[in-house]
This record gives C-alpha cells, sequence and structure tokens, in this order.
C-alpha cells in the first residue's frame, strides 16, 4: 500500500528535526566508550540536535536574511552529522545496514534545506 506523503510544514519539518535529533542521541549513546567513540560522537550530538533548535530560531527569524542564515546553519549541521554518520558506518560499530534509515532521513533533510535555501535566497 502506498503512504501517503504528507504536506511539509513548518510544524512537521519541526517534528522530523526532533525525532532525527532523538534518534541521533540514540545512535551517540550506542557508540563504544573509547576515547575515538568519545570524539565522535561529542560531535555528532552537537550537529545532530542542532538542527531542530536553529529551525526554531528561523521561524522566528527577524528579516528574510535572519531566515535564510539559520536555514544555512541548520544545512551545514545536517551535512557534518551525514560525515559522523558515514565514519561511524565505516568504523563498523554497528551491525551492517543498521543505520541506513538514519542515513536515508539525513540525506533527506538535506535535501529539504537546500531547497528551502535556494528558494528563500531566490525570493530575497
Amino acid at each position: 500500500m502506498e503512504q501517503k506523503k504528507q504536506k511539509l510544514t513548518p510544524q512537521v519539518m519541526e517534528d522530523r528535526l526532533i525525532d532525527f535529533a532523538s534518534r541521533v542521541i540514540d545512535v551517540v549513546e550506542s557508540l563504544p566508550p573509547t576515547p575515538t567513540g568519545k570524539h565522535i560522537g561529542g560531535q555528532m550530538l552537537r550537529s545532530g540536535t542542532s538542527p531542530a533548535m536553529n529551525y526554531g530560531e528561523a521561524q522566528a527569524a527577524e528579516s528574510r536574511s535572519d531566515f535564510i542564515h539559520k536555514m544555512k546553519i541548520c544545512l551545514k549541521e545536517l551535512r557534518e552529522t551525514l560525515v559522523c554518520l558515514k565514519i561511524i558506518v565505516k568504523r563498523n560499530w554497528f551491525p551492517e545496514g543498521k543505520l541506513d534509515s538514519i542515513l536515508v532521513e539525513n540525506n533527506e533533510l538535506v535535501a529539504i534545506f537546500i531547497a528551502s535555501t535556494k528558494t528563500a535566497v531566490s525570493k530575497k
């Protein structure tokens, strides 16, 4: 059965980012307690939870430029999180395929923020 696409409202986007942040926290809390695991985990914890908070700030932006700036911060942090996830996969810290769904969601969020930022810039 085909899943109905939900309209991407600001509330839906915020919910997706909060769910993503929660999933990032789950991954970080499952990393090995090695110096490398702690380092990557700390970095990913910051970058993976930041988009939800910055998106909230973007919704209350004081100008279009402020909105664009905050959306670009979200994009930057999502890209950083994607690199962290790829490093984790490369290190084989999880069973093969275990992180596939979070990687897909991360890629979708990056694509959404690229498109949203381009739209906002073109309307500036």
